[in-house]
């Protein structure tokens, strides 16, 4: 058994208030979790209007397919037009 858990920090330069940003990482989750069948959480940075951290955790057998997975879910992120990827971290247990 192989599991995999991605942090992913991120940035909203256009959220005005709590609400907005809720909305633009709610819709980031939903695309992540419909897409790759993980599970995904906003885990820190709850309080601040433009930072937010997801974390996303899958299990499988087949340790390239966890790294393929976490870097499609990396690349989904970079290239959302409602959050900026700041940086992320990978682990591999």
């Amino acid at each position: 058994m192989v599991v995999g858990v991605l942090t992913l920090e991120l940035v909203v330069y256009d959220a005005m208030s709590l609400k907005d940003k809720r909305r633009a990482i709610k819709s980031l989750k939903d695309r992540i979790r419909n897409r790759f069948n993980v599970s995904v959480a906003e885990v820190d940075h709850l309080e601040l209007r433009q930072r937010a951290a997801l974390a996303v955790a899958m299990v499988s057998v087949d340790a390239k397919f966890v790294h393929g997975c976490l870097d499609q879910i990396t690349d989904l992120a970079q290239r959302d037009s409602s959050a900026s990827l700041l940086s992320f971290e990978k682990e591999i247990f």
